[in-house]
This record gives C-alpha cells, structure tokens and sequence, in this order.
C-alpha cells in the first residue's frame, strides 16, 4: 500500500462525478483508492495485477499535479509510459523568481508549454509550483531538459531550436509522438 498527498483542489477531479473517474483507476489500475478529503491522503492498495497496480499511485500523482483524468490514465496504454515532475520552486530563490520561471515555462499566451507538448509527443501540465511530464522515456527526458534550460534562462528561440532538434531526431528514429491538436 502507498499513500499520495493531492491538492485539496484536485480531490473533486480524483473522484468525479458521483466516483466515475475514481471507478475508472481503480479497475484499470487494479487498485482500491481510498481517499480523505479533508487531509488530500489518498490510499492506494494493489488488488490485481501488480505491475498494472504500480501505475496507479503516479496516475493519482498525475491528477493531483494537474492532469486531466483522461490524460493521467495513458500511463496505462504502454509500460513505457512515465510520470515525472520537474519543482519549479527549487530552482526559485524567492516568490517572484518562481513567478518568473513559470511564466517562462508558460510562455506568451501559453505558447512555450504548447511546443513542448507538440515538439515532444509528451503532455505537460504546470500547475503550483511544479511542470509535470506523462510521456515515454525520451519524450520526458526531452521535457525536462527544454524546462531546465528555459529555467536557467535559455532564450526561448535556443529552447525552440532544441525541442525541434529533438524532433526531428524522434521522428527519424520512427518513435511515436503525438500531434497536438489545439
């Protein structure tokens, strides 16, 4: 059994509507959730397939950080998927540093996290104080490396010019990507 800690803001997404999408982890997932609402714990027991049930604390994880429930549960479509989470906040030296880092990592109308989403194949979500990352192995490593270097105060073009390096790299290598549609 582990516990996960979610935002009290996220407890009603991890539930849903009359515990549809709570339902939904628990038999894709193999897992039993249990979750006080008051504190944000969330108990997740294994009750099926181990390795299946290994992915359920990161998809609680995921949604806790920000992630559509839809997007959360793709880390079940292929064992390569992954979960990671970048904390903008160690990176900051003070409140206005992190505001900073996270508008950089937003960029003009949304437009920087959008390219890394669309330029990697992985979804992105920045929500608090940390970047969260569901992809495959390459996808996350690319994420995190464009989000270290916008952090550290990379130009945007140089950030840019990487995400399409990378790219096209995966692309002539024939890995999956997919295509964001908005």
């Amino acid at each position: 059994m582990q516990h996960v800690k979610i935002p009290q803001d996220r407890i009603g997404v991890l539930i849903g509507e009359g515990g549809a999408t709570l339902r939904e982890i628990e038999d894709r997932a193999e897992v039993r959730l249990d979750v006080d609402s008051e504190t944000g714990q969330v108990k997740v027991e294994q009750t099926g397939d181990p390795l299946t049930a290994l992915k359920g604390p990161d998809i609680v994880k995921a949604i806790g950080r920000g992630f559509a429930p839809e997007e959360a549960m793709r880390l079940l479509d292929d064992e390569m998927m992954m979960f990671d989470i970048i904390d903008i906040d160690a990176a900051a030296r003070n409140r206005n540093d992190l505001q900073r880092h996270k508008g950089r990592l937003i960029g003009e109308d949304g437009r920087t996290r959008e390219l890394m989403e669309e330029l990697s194949g992985a979804s992105v979500v920045i929500y608090g104080s940390t970047l969260g990352i569901i992809g495959g192995p390459e996808q996350v490593d690319t994420v995190r490396e464009a989000a270290e270097m916008i952090i550290e105060g990379a130009p945007h073009g140089t950030v840019y010019s990487f995400l399409e390096e990378k790219h096209n790299e995966m692309k002539h290598k024939g890995l999956d990507y997919h295509k964001f549609s908005g």
